[in-house]
């Protein structure tokens, strides 16, 4: 399987799974920017500070090795994280039989960390744009 994560940050997060800091992923295993096999790397990890093409979308791919066939997941408006999930941690037979890509409004544990993330009254609506588009290759 092939990933791209077009994400400049990673948060690092504790044994709890709770983020403790926000962190480049250039020059680190993290760096998904480039189309690369996940390998043996388990990712249970939150991107952020995604980097947006000129439709203001940023897309993370899956790909089959060869390149010939995949899925893009595009994130739009109000998606600025997304959490990759290799399943490592998941018992057999389901351990690292898929990866699981979820778009986020805010980064992990939110409502205790993070003081800029969506506040909604009463009411009020908070929008969020994604969407799956499965390709073939040339």
């Amino acid at each position: 399987m092939l990933l791209t994560v077009p994400a400049r940050t990673w948060l690092r997060a504790d044994d709890r799974g709770l983020p403790v800091a926000a962190e480049p992923v250039s020059g680190t295993l993290l760096d998904f920017a480039a189309p690369r096999p996940i390998g043996p790397q388990r990712l249970d990890t939150a991107f952020t500070d995604l980097r947006r093409e000129a439709d203001g979308r940023a897309v993370v791919r899956l790909a089959e090795p060869s390149g010939a066939y995949g899925t893009d997941l595009w994130l739009g408006e109000g998606t600025d994280h997304v959490q990759v999930f290799t399943g490592d941690t998941l018992p057999e037979p389901h351990r690292r039989r898929s990866v699981a890509v979820e778009p986020m409004s805010c980064g992990p544990d939110a409502f205790r960390r993070d003081p800029r993330g969506v506040r909604l009254e009463p009411g009020a609506r908070h929008t969020l744009r994604w969407g799956l588009a499965p390709w073939p290759g040339e």
